[in-house]
């Protein structure tokens, strides 16, 4: 069964949405009429055949699509950005998800390395929230803002401390701010996807989602695959809506069932 959800009139601002999970939730909330601006490092996918900037895709499923040059880590381009969404009337539904990943073992971690996935994953939650909640307050609305998270939360795995680490935060971040802006009618959720066919590594690899798709780790989803970036946009519309009007500081599971395993 398809959900159908009406976003004409919202204005959604999703960091990394160049490809992955972010270029499925813009495309998703386009073709529900949202206007949505892709805050990215870049406009598309690099060293793919998916050479289309997401905001083109966007206005072809039917909404309104912007691109704005933006280094999450960075808090004045986080800035730059709601100020471009409100020339859309501000922002209704931040989508932080933009993120890097990098494996290490805990004996042999570069600590730049370490420094520069909390400053991208975590780091990047906590600007996009507030700078996202700050506007929200000014213009007296309240507003939705749903974070990224992952299995990572929760799940430790090997070689992942520092990116397990990232995740945990923004769990963390996403239940704190919550909890401090309800008062203000701003709901935060967050979305955990399991192993998705895609690949979030500041080096591209093109062959990545194939090998998620056939990896050993697969064996313990008991859905019996990875997910699509498609499986998981699913939940950000719905966290967005009003259906989820009474959802906040939750984290929401996409993972094909492996944290029941």
């Amino acid at each position: 069964m398809n959900v159908t959800y009406d976003y004409a009139d919202t204005t959604v601002v999703v960091t990394g949405a160049s490809s992955g999970i972010g270029r499925a939730v813009a495309q998703r909330f386009g073709s529900a009429g949202a206007t949505v601006i892709n805050a990215d490092v870049r406009p598309d996918p690099k060293d793919t055949d998916e050479t289309r900037p997401t905001h083109e895709l966007v206005a072809e499923a039917g909404g309104v699509g912007r691109y704005v040059e933006t280094d999450v880590s960075n808090v004045d381009d986080i800035e730059t950005v709601v100020e471009t969404a409100r020339e859309f009337g501000g922002v209704d539904v931040m989508v932080n998800n933009a993120g890097i990943f990098r494996p290490g073992n805990i004996l042999d971690l570069d600590p730049a390395d370490f420094d520069r996935l909390h400053a991208v994953n975590a780091k990047g939650v906590f600007y996009g929230t507030q700078v996202a909640a700050k506007d929200m307050i000014d213009r007296g609305v309240g507003g939705s803002i749903i974070n990224t998270a992952s299995i990572s939360a929760e799940l430790a795995q090997f070689d992942h401390v520092q990116y397990d680490s990232t995740k945990g935060g923004v769990k963390m971040i996403t239940r704190g701010a919550a909890l401090e802006l309800a008062d203000h009618g701003i709901r935060v959720n967050a979305v955990a996807p399991g192993h998705v066919a895609t690949e979030i590594s500041e080096g591209w690899s093109e062959s990545a989602p194939q090998e998620v798709r056939a990896g050993e780790v697969i064996k313990h989803v008991p859905l019996g695959r990875a997910a699509d970036p498609e499986d998981v946009a699913g939940a950000y519309l719905f966290l967005a809506s009003d259906d989820a009007g009474y959802v906040t500081g939750e984290t929401v599971w996409v993972d094909g069932g492996l944290q029941v395993f």
